[in-house]
């Protein structure tokens, strides 16, 4: 008789702000992250159906930020237009807005607390960028002791090779079964058992 406690995951959406998503800033990011909406907005469904929790979050910096000091441009500032997450996401008055003072969801914010209270095992993450944000938030997660699932068709990089080869670093590893990488498809039959 399997006695495996079932998983309470929550779904990590991460950056997928208007600052990412304007075409006159021509990202060339942008095309590729419009193809992940998609899956996302069927997983939080999903999710959302299940009672379980939507978190979106989201760059708040500052235009003085520290990270600001290399090649990275001032965007997604905290308050902006430009930080807000795209309308093209359903998001519902029950998930969770997340505004983040840098990469990991995790990092000065009180998603771990929040989590914690909801009885959270496992961290379902997509988004943008594959190898910046959604990797280091999936990283924090283990840090703090949640499974973690890094969504190979709810994230994207530039270049997509950059977003492949992140994807196959981390299909086999050390980690596993804690840190998988995994399609909505497959996380949904999973948690569906």
């Amino acid at each position: 008789m399997d006695r495996r406690l079932p998983e309470i995951p929550v779904l990590l959406i991460i950056d997928m702000v208007k600052d990412n998503f304007d075409d006159r800033l021509k990202l060339p990011l942008t095309p590729l992250a419009r193809k992940i909406i998609a899956p996302l907005n069927h997983l939080s469904g999903i999710f959302r159906k299940q009672g379980w929790p939507v978190v979106f979050a989201t760059d708040a910096f500052h235009r003085e930020d520290f990270i600001f000091k290399g090649r990275m441009h001032p965007h997604s500032l905290a308050g902006s237009e430009g930080a807000e997450v795209i309308d093209e996401l359903e998001r519902k008055d029950e998930d969770l807005w997340l505004p983040k003072p840098r990469f990991s969801a995790f990092f000065q914010t009180s998603l771990e607390q929040r989590l914690r209270e909801k009885g959270v095992t496992l961290c379902a993450v997509g988004g943008i960028a594959t190898h910046f944000c959604v990797l280091t938030t999936v990283m924090d997660a283990i840090c703090h002791d949640f499974k973690a699932v890094l969504l190979e068709d709810c994230t994207t990089a530039f270049p997509e090779q950059v977003h492949e080869q992140t994807l196959d670093s981390y299909r086999r590893n050390p980690l596993y079964p804690l840190l998988k990488v995994a399609s909505s498809a497959e996380l949904e039959a999973e948690l569906m058992e």
